[in-house]
């Protein structure tokens, strides 16, 4: 994979439960992070003594993170509403020229701030809430 510009790392929220997304407007940074927690099996057979893993076992899990600033009322309302009401709708990520990750997140944190003399900006915080797809670019 070559260099990608940045902003082409877009959030995508599904405001209606209808499978159309749009892009969560106004952020300027975008993170998403895969983990997979290991299941160590090691014992006194363990060859030289080196820990083994379970293969395949373990919680995989997904977060992302974007922080911006206010560009449009309805992904902004949205995102609000689904935090208070506990809602985990389906969000997509889009990895340029890597594919697209898909799937229910919850929105675990939402800060606002703002200075006197600048703009007021928001971080947004998800956690995945299911299984995710991911669909490699073509």
């Amino acid at each position: 994979m070559v260099a990608q510009n940045g902003k082409d790392l877009l959030i995508k929220l599904d405001l209606t439960g209808s499978g159309s997304f749009s892009t969560i407007a106004g952020l300027r940074a975008t993170r998403i992070s895969f983990n997979a927690e290991s299941v160590d099996v090691t014992s006194l057979e363990s060859q030289g003594g080196w820990r083994e893993l379970l293969a395949g076992a373990g919680v995989k899990s997904a977060t992302i993170s974007g922080s911006g600033v206010f560009k449009d009322a309805a992904t902004d309302e949205r995102a609000r509403q689904i935090f208070f009401d506990g809602e985990t709708p389906d969000f997509q990520v889009i990895i340029p020229d890597f594919g697209v990750v898909q799937g229910a997140f919850q929105i675990t944190a939402v800060e606002y701030a703002g200075n006197f003399d600048g703009e007021a900006t928001y971080d947004l915080s998800l956690a995945s809430a299911g299984a995710l797809t991911f669909t490699a670019a073509v």
